[in-house]
C-alpha cells in the first residue's frame, strides 16, 4: 500500500465515521444541543470529564464554552472535571482514583446542572461512580462514546454513540459532535440575545 494510497483512507474513514454518525443521531444530537442550551439559560452549568485524550477534549470544550467558539459572546458556564490537579491527586491519592471525578461533583455539581461524559469505551469505574454522583443530585446526563461502550449506555439520559470500534476516528467523530453543539449553542445564545434587546 503506497503512503498516498494510506493517507487517502484515514481521511475517508473518518468522514464516513462522521456521516454515519450523524445519519443514526441527527435528532439526539439536537435533543442534547437543546438541553444544554435550557440548562444554560436556566444559569446551570455543563460539567464535562473524560479519561486520557478525553480528559483533555474535556478542557477543549469547557474553554470553547467560558471563552468564545467562533461568534462574540458572554461567557457560558461550563468546568472541565480534570484540570485541578491538587484536587486529582488528593483525592486518587486519599480514597481511590474511581473517585476523581465523582468526589467533584459532588461539590461543584448542582440540580440541573449537565455532566458530559467523554469516552471511547465507557467502562472505568470513575465513570460509573460520577455517574451515580451526577444521578444521586439530578444532573443530567450525556455521553459520548463508541459503538462498544455499551455498560451504562441505559441509565444515561442522553447517550450520543459513534457507530466504530477504531479508537482514533471514534475520537475524531467526537471533535466534531461537541465543535457542532459549541456552533449550535453560540447560534440560539446570539437569537435569545437578539429577541431581548
Amino acid at each position: 500500500m503506497s503512503l498516498e494510497t494510506d493517507l487517502k483512507k484515514h481521511f475517508e474513514e473518518s468522514a464516513n465515521v462522521k456521516l454515519d454518525f450523524i445519519r443514526l443521531n441527527e435528532e439526539n444530537l439536537q435533543n442534547v444541543i437543546k438541553v444544554i442550551d435550557d440548562a444554560i439559560k436556566s444559569g446551570h452549568k455543563v460539567l464535562i470529564c473524560g479519561n486520557g485524550w478525553s480528559a483533555a477534549d474535556a478542557q477543549h470544550i469547557a474553554a470553547e464554552f467560558t471563552w468564545r467558539y467562533k461568534t462574540e459572546r458572554k461567557s457560558l458556564p461550563a468546568i472541565a472535571l480534570t484540570t485541578d490537579t491538587s484536587a486529582l491527586t488528593a483525592i486518587g491519592n486519599d480514597y481511590w482514583f474511581d473517585q476523581v471525578f465523582s468526589r467533584q461533583l459532588e461539590w461543584l455539581g448542582n440540580e440541573w446542572d449537565i455532566l458530559i461524559w467523554i469516552s471511547t469505551s465507557g467502562n472505568s469505574e470513575n465513570v460509573i461512580k460520577a455517574v451515580d454522583m451526577a444521578k444521586a443530585k439530578w444532573i443530567k446526563t450525556v455521553w459520548l462514546l463508541g459503538k462498544w461502550g455499551w455498560k451504562l449506555k441505559d441509565i444515561m439520559d442522553y447517550s450520543l454513540v459513534v457507530p466504530s470500534n477504531n479508537t482514533p476516528r471514534i475520537q475524531e467523530c467526537h471533535m466534531t459532535i461537541y465543535h457542532s453543539i459549541c456552533e449550535l449553542i453560540d447560534i440560539l445564545d446570539q437569537e435569545r440575545n437578539q429577541w431581548q434587546e
